[in-house]
């Protein structure tokens, strides 16, 4: 599992309240996300991409610290306690930043080619999704979803965007699935290319899923079936016509702009 290196950047002066985006290239400590559970004491070992990864390509040794997560229980700064040809075994020593809180936005997306699925879930991951639900639509081009690699890539998004949680990977369902098995009182806002409420102006505070198409937008008959699913909101994402993948962001960055956590 690839790593990187993260710090923390001041907020500016002049807005106290709002955090600051981190710098680039960011240069610190390696950071990892583990599996086990941390606390204080916690021992780690490492699997055996992430020891090749921290002890042949990072050149780290005995008693170099690291930065930890386990998507639960916030960031830890831990240290090498034992590097051997295959294994590097860490203890968790003090924690660092807390738990994050995460908006409750779900996307439901179709999935699209696999590079352009990889990408989605990469940045809707940096962006700050709680969890993606593939959903098979009847223009949807693939026809299976590797839910290891998509959770994989999230990961790695997680460690390189400094998030302290993982957004969930929901098994693959189909839109008739989706609809009857969806929370009636969540809203669901539907990025229709037909056209809908604008965006920045549908969105209201609280728990959302927004539900995105496949190359070639969703048939007139699953539009009809979506628009009359209780608590639907069609939404516009503008005048251009976008790529699905594009479209998936695009209104992730709208909601939380607007009510999510970039006020």
């Amino acid at each position: 599992m690839k790593s990187t290196t993260v710090t923390s950047v001041p907020a500016p002066a002049s807005d106290a309240d709002m955090p600051a985006t981190p710098a680039w290239p960011l240069k610190s400590l390696p950071r990892l996300y583990v599996s086990v559970p941390l606390g204080m004491g916690a021992t780690v070992d490492l699997d055996s991409a992430q020891a090749n990864y921290l002890g042949n390509v990072m050149r780290q040794g005995v008693g170099s610290q690291v930065l930890l997560f386990d998507g639960r229980h916030g960031e830890w700064v831990a240290r090498i306690a034992d590097v051997s040809k295959k294994q590097v075994t860490l203890v968790a020593e003090h924690p660092g930043r807390p738990q994050e809180a995460v908006p409750d936005l779900v996307l439901a997306f179709a999935p699209v080619k696999r590079s352009q699925t990889d990408w989605l879930v990469e940045k809707a991951t940096e962006l700050g999704i709680a969890a993606l639900q593939p959903v098979f639509t009847q223009r949807t081009i693939v026809e299976r979803v590797k839910l290891e690699r998509l959770e994989s890539i999230a990961i790695e998004a997680a460690e390189q965007c400094n998030r302290t949680s993982i957004p969930a990977i929901l098994e693959p369902i189909s839109l008739a699935a989706f609809l009857t098995m969806r929370e009636p009182s969540r809203p669901l806002y539907f990025a229709d290319e037909n056209g809908g409420t604008a965006a920045a102006e549908a969105f209201t505070a609280g728990p959302a899923t927004i539900l995105t198409g496949p190359e070639g937008g969703f048939t007139d008959e699953e539009r009809q079936a979506i628009r009359a699913a209780p608590n639907t909101v069609p939404i516009s994402l503008g005048p251009r016509i976008l790529r699905a993948e594009t479209a998936a962001l695009a209104a992730i960055a709208a909601w939380m702009s607007r009510v999510g956590d970039w006020r």
